[in-house]
């Protein structure tokens, strides 16, 4: 009889969804069921490969390799715990009973980038069925299993995600090894970092501060 593997961002919310399901006994790092298998992500487990990973000549910072432009972005396990998790993982993808797997990580596109990664890493081409949740209620988990979509339904969801992932990626490492190599001094030697987020966020606060610092007071 086939299985059904599901995957979650947390393992509180494995830990739910074998309560709202029950018929399940505790394995080492996942449970299993007549019908499924559940077992967690713990967040992100995979990073892209950092620039001299990519290609040696990366190694040294320099004006002259820039912009750094990968031909494709590849992935490696973020330490020990997670290449654990995902060896895991992996072994019960490759059981022969297990049909299809559900897409359990977090609504949203984080939650699928999640996922995505993990499967794309472990190249697995089993169907794959989204569970979107937005309660951890007992009654949502048992409504979200009786509605799973086709996992192709969120294909433009992960393109998204993989998107922001890849354009984090090159504006960070580029920015950050560009602002270092130019603003560099002989008593400056740390790296000036940049990056999507960061960037932008220092530049509000830096914005408010000034203000703050013009400011007259006139009674």
């Amino acid at each position: 009889m086939g299985k059904r593997l599901v995957i979650t961002e947390k393992p509180s919310v494995a830990r739910d969804i074998v309560a709202a399901l029950g018929g399940f006994s505790e394995e080492d790092g996942y449970w299993e069921s007549d019908d499924f298998l559940v077992t967690f992500a713990v967040g992100h487990l995979l990073e892209l490969l950092p620039p001299e990973e990519v290609d040696e000549k990366y190694k040294r910072w320099t004006l002259d390799t820039l912009p750094i432009l990968p031909e494709r972005f590849s992935m490696k396990p973020k330490g020990k715990d997670a290449k654990a998790r995902l060896k895991l993982i992996g072994s019960l993808l490759e059981r022969d009973e297990v049909q299809s797997v559900i897409n359990a990580c977090d609504a949203g596109r984080e939650g699928e980038l999640i996922f995505r990664e993990v499967v794309e890493f472990l190249a697995s081409d089993k169907p794959i069925e989204r569970l979107w949740l937005q309660s951890m209620t007992t009654k949502a988990i048992k409504n979200g299993f009786t509605k799973l979509a086709p996992g192709n339904d969120y294909d433009g969801l992960s393109a998204a995600a993989h998107c922001r992932n890849y354009t984090e990626w090159l504006s960070g490492r580029n920015a950050t090894r560009a602002l270092t190599r130019r603003l560099k001094t002989r008593s400056e030697n740390a790296a000036w970092s940049a990056g999507r987020v960061q960037t932008p966020t220092l530049g509000m606060l830096v914005d408010r501060e000034v203000q703050i610092l013009e400011h007259n007071p006139i009674p």
